[in-house]
């Protein structure tokens, strides 16, 4: 049974930092990309990042050069490392993957970057 289990959001002050992590489970995570989105309240999802199962990285504009994807493989974890946040990175962050034609999502961790 996939899992996917974010953690790590919280409310921080403009031009903070924070780390999320997803635990991965019930799945040969070596084998398979992942993949951040968020979604803030009244819009859709949108990708924040992406890291191949060789390790190469994708990045939304909005975020570029600010946040950071990265995976462990003994771990079977994939973290995002977020730092300069602004307001607009207000939303709910979500892990996620694709496995035989299925997108698997976790229950999304809160980030809220206000003063």
């Amino acid at each position: 049974q996939v899992q996917l289990v974010e953690s790590g959001g919280g409310l921080v002050q403009p031009g903070g930092s924070l780390r999320l992590s997803c635990a991965a489970s019930g799945f040969n995570f070596d084998f398979y990309d992942m993949w951040w989105y968020r979604q803030a309240p009244g819009n859709q999802r949108e990708l924040v990042a992406r890291i191949t199962r060789g390790g190469e990285t994708t990045y939304a504009d909005s975020v570029k050069g600010r946040f950071t994807i990265s995976r462990d493989s003994i771990k079977n974890t994939v973290s995002l490392e977020m730092t300069g946040l602004k307001v607009e990175d207000t939303a709910l962050y979500f892990c996620n993957t694709f496995i035989q034609i299925k997108d698997y999502w976790g229950q999304g961790t809160q980030v809220t970057v206000s003063s």
